[in-house]
């Protein structure tokens, strides 16, 4: 029986340059002779035979064959007698060994684990509703845009009270109204992919094309999507190429041979992960990344991919450990010459399709040019995780505030190089699993000293150059690590110092979203000129955030100690008059309510290399903003 598959579709496949390949393989309702029934097909170019087994048929095949449609490998059948929602499995038979059962790489939904078979398509249609972000997107220059990410595992945000997850439809009335009260721009979620065990968060991943049905069905997120839209808020999603899980109904050895896995063992294993590696080389495998990454930005709308451990990606030798036998490319280097090579054909298409999507590289490696286009010799992702700034913040902020003097270089170091990617700020979830202890927990001295040096520490990232990432729990001060099984501590809401942490969050995210300066120059040496890096001794730091506009400009001090200073001096370009537009020291916040009332009158003296000086006085552990009052007259003298 011939299947409606173009002789060009399966050519592309093969030359790893079909970017839409979902719609060739895997599970397909189509209309074939007059009958209406699903199209199955998959790669298994090692197999001896492919039969397709499931409820319609008790798992034992009977007229469910699949016919080997070209010389490389592609098998295809048409059946009209399963129905919807059935689950199936492949039944391979390898050239050596026993048959075995593999779930459909390409299938779009998927059983709720543990169980692992493969669902023919249901709930799959949806119409949407976000025309008007979508045009909004398009006109989106994101490097100039406020880009504040709250981060999310579904899982665990909040559970009902029988321990049960919320689903992608209760996550709208749940998850939306939160994150867009506290003025985040963006839902980063972490991967939804369809993975069999609960602990791996998601990033080791068996089903590509299936988002989890752990929270609903395909048409249930979408549903979600579309309200994120429709409340202003864009979805990120954690993705996964680097590697994926051995679990048995996956992808390892997919018909009997590596397929989606390197040969090489020495190039294929991440021993410290328990997972394999893909082969960029393969086009095939080109073919199923790169069409999953249009996949989940066609098909759901979603706005952008957090590309997860690049650096693995990136290496040869990522996670080898003493003495185990390292391997270099043909060059006599370590670098993955053919990861390389497929991230920046990744990149490539996914702009080429989707222009504004934020495609960011969660990368720990010192490889220069990660956020510059390829056509300048990057790797081509848009925005960079800024590993570096958040490694030397939290070593900076665990310090006893006394002995801060003697590591002010982690304080100022990240301005070396902060314009040499377009970076995100993140405080991520890896920073509070596995004993590394909560945000607030990290924090030194006693209890007020603790969420002080928080707020300090939010204040300081949201002045910082660069876009903001805050992991959930994070904007009321989860005191105990993340629970991967058990929801937030909701309970901390009763507690005033939490309530006043999250209400801190809240002014500071709509704060930063109405100050251009914080955002619109983020990328550029002009967004940024340091005041004074130098005072060690009180551990206070000044600089100035720059907009577009000169009445944009913002002056921002940060004090790392617990003493307030009186009459401090502090250099600015322009004379006229200041005021104090945010303290993370207020009353309101739970700080000490050491604030600047009122204006200030600059001195016409020089200072900090600036023409003028502001004497200000400086709270404790905390972050305080000045902007000129711009008057009728100060307009008119602009």
């Amino acid at each position: 029986m011939s299947i409606p598959i173009s002789d060009q579709q399966i050519y592309l496949f093969h030359q790893g340059t079909y970017y839409h390949s979902y719609k060739m393989l895997g599970c397909h309702s189509v209309q074939h002779e007059k009958k209406k029934g699903f199209r199955f097909t998959v790669w298994a170019p090692n197999a001896l035979s492919v039969e397709l087994v499931g409820d319609f048929n008790d798992w034992k095949n009977k007229k469910h064959t699949l016919k080997r449609l070209n010389t490389e490998g592609i098998w295809g059948g048409f059946f009209d007698d399963i129905p919807s929602g059935t689950r199936y499995k492949y039944k391979i038979t390898p050239k050596s060994g026993a048959p075995f059962l593999k779930a459909d790489p390409y299938a779009f939904q998927s059983e709720l684990r543990p169980n692992t078979a493969s669902l023919t398509p249901f709930d799959l249609e949806y119409t949407w509703k976000d025309s008007q972000w979508q045009k909004k997107k398009k006109e989106l220059k994101p490097h100039n845009a406020p880009i504040n990410i709250y981060e999310v595992h579904p899982g665990s945000w909040k559970t009902k009270e029988d321990g049960e997850y919320f689903s992608y439809r209760e996550l709208v009335d749940e998850l939306i109204p939160y994150v867009k009260d506290l003025g985040y721009t963006h839902i980063e979620l972490l991967p939804l992919a369809e993975h069999p065990f609960d602990l791996s968060w998601g990033y080791q991943i068996t089903g590509y094309y299936s988002v989890t049905s752990r929270y609903g069905t395909p048409a249930d997120f979408k549903y979600f999507v579309d309200q994120c839209h429709l409340n202003g808020i864009g979805v990120i999603m954690d993705w996964v190429p680097g590697h994926f899980c051995k679990d048995a109904h996956g992808l390892r050895l997919f018909d009997g041979t590596p397929l989606f896995e390197y040969a090489d063992e020495r190039k294929a294993e991440k021993r410290s992960w328990g997972t394999l590696t893909f082969d960029f080389g393969r086009p095939e495998v080109q073919s199923f990344l790169i069409s999953n990454a249009i996949f989940w930005l066609e098909e759901f709308h979603i706005d952008g991919l957090r590309v997860d451990a690049v650096a693995s990606m990136l290496y040869l030798n990522f996670d080898k450990h003493n003495g185990e036998e390292r391997i270099t490319n043909s060059f006599g280097g370590e670098e993955h010459l053919e990861a390389i090579a497929f991230i920046k054909k990744l990149n490539e298409i996914v702009f080429e399709y989707y222009p504004n999507t934020l495609m960011m590289a969660e990368d720990s490696s010192d490889l220069p040019a990660i956020s510059a286009p390829t056509y300048a010799g990057g790797l081509g992702f848009n925005f960079k995780w800024n590993m570096g700034w958040m490694n030397d913040m939290l070593r900076y902020m665990k310090y006893d505030p006394v002995y801060r003097k003697w590591h002010h270089n982690l304080l100022t170091f990240s301005f070396m190089y902060t314009f040499s990617e377009n970076f995100v700020l993140p405080l991520s979830h890896d920073e509070v699993v596995h004993g590394k202890r909560s945000l607030l927990n990290k924090m030194p001295g006693d209890q007020w000293q603790q969420f002080a040096n928080l707020r300090l520490l939010y204040g300081y990232m949201m002045a910082h150059p660069g876009k903001k990432l805050l992991f959930m729990g994070g904007e009321f001060g989860q005191y105990i690590e993340w629970k991967d099984q058990e929801e937030l501590d909701w309970l901390l809401f009763d507690y005033p110092l939490h309530r006043s942490l999250f209400d801190y969050v809240k002014h500071l995210n709509h704060f930063y979203v109405n100050e251009p300066a914080l955002y619109e120059l983020d990328h550029q040496p002009d967004g940024f000129d340091w005041i004074d890096p130098h005072n060690v001794d009180q551990s206070v730091i000044a600089f100035r955030r720059i907009g577009r506009q000169t009445e944009d400009d913002l002056i921002i001090l940060c004090n790392f100690t617990p003493n307030v200073y009186y009459d401090y001096k502090v250099g600015v370009p322009r004379a006229g008059t200041y005021q104090e537009v945010f303290n993370s020291d207020s009353d309101a916040f739970g700080g000490s309510g050491q604030l600047n009332k009122g204006e200030y009158f600059t001195f016409p003296e020089e200072w900090h290399g600036q023409s003028q000086y502001l004497k200000v006085k400086i709270p404790p552990l905390a972050i305080s903003v000045f902007k000129k009052v711009m008057h009728q007259h100060n307009a008119e003298e602009e």
